[in-house]
């Protein structure tokens, strides 16, 4: 794919320029069907848009680079930080101050506060 300007890129073209099989980037596009839609011309055939094939190097470098999932990628996709994971910046994370609590003296309160860390720590996880 010599021309960057060329506005729609037939699917071999696209799947010779990532380096992947033709049937991969069907996939993808199911898989993916928010984020990849190509354009389809007489015959069926697929033709890319350049925005789109960025796309599909992003969820490439970020499926066989960075090791993750498909369940991953949607999931970055569905939080709104697929620009940021593709361009390997990640967001911090929130610090989760975890108190020691005294065996001694557990009552009601450290229990319920305890809980609530918890419960915290599991929303940050999912």
């Amino acid at each position: 794919m010599e021309n960057k300007n060329e506005y729609f890129v037939p699917i071999n073209e696209v799947a010779k320029r990532l380096n992947v099989p033709a049937h991969t980037l069907r996939y993808w596009e199911k898989q993916f069907a928010g984020a990849i839609r190509p354009v389809t011309g007489a015959g069926n055939r697929r033709y890319y848009r350049q925005d789109t094939i960025e796309k599909l190097e992003a969820i490439k470098s970020l499926l066989y680079d960075k090791g993750m999932t498909i369940a991953g990628v949607k999931k970055v996709l569905h939080n709104g930080t697929f620009n940021e994971e593709a361009n390997g910046v990640k967001s911090k994370p929130e610090k989760i101050v975890v108190q020691k609590i005294e065996t001694s003296s557990i009552n009601k309160n450290d229990i319920d506060a305890a809980i609530s860390l918890l419960k915290q720590a599991k929303m940050f996880l999912d």
